[in-house]
């Protein structure tokens, strides 16, 4: 049973499987190094067209309301960059301009909450 000729198959064949994890590891890696680049690159390109769509007291408005709801300032960015593109912006948003688009937005989207109240019944009170 203790073969070295097998042992030593044993080995190699390990080490192979080692050498191979690394390289696998590797080239995940470089993907993911990759994948994290075309997002900052594609982010940075997002910004430079915010920038030059909206004036500086837009772009102040809408960092605020980043910092506070994200998600509404990255829909409110995907909206204005949309417009852009479609040639509807002809000149720098405003922040009044900005303002009613949130409007807007806020009318098409307004959540309706619902609060309901249930009184717990005490031992000793009587429903007869």
């Amino acid at each position: 049973m203790d073969d070295p000729e097998l042992e030593a198959i044993r080995q190699r064949r390990m080490q192979e499987m080692i050498a191979q994890q690394g390289i696998r590891n590797q080239q995940n890696e470089g993907q993911q190094k990759a994948q994290e680049d075309a997002k900052r690159e594609a982010e940075e390109r997002r910004q430079l067209m915010l920038s030059q769509i909206l004036s500086v007291q837009a772009r102040e408005r809408l960092a605020r309301i980043a910092l506070v709801k994200p998600e509404k300032a990255r829909g409110v960015e995907d909206v204005i960059l949309r417009a852009a593109q479609m040639g509807q912006i002809s000149e720098k948003v405003s922040e009044e301009r900005l303002i009613s688009i949130l409007e807007q937005i806020n009318t098409q989207t307004t959540k309706q909450t619902k609060v309901t109240i249930q009184r717990r019944r005490s031992v000793l009170e009587d429903d007869d």
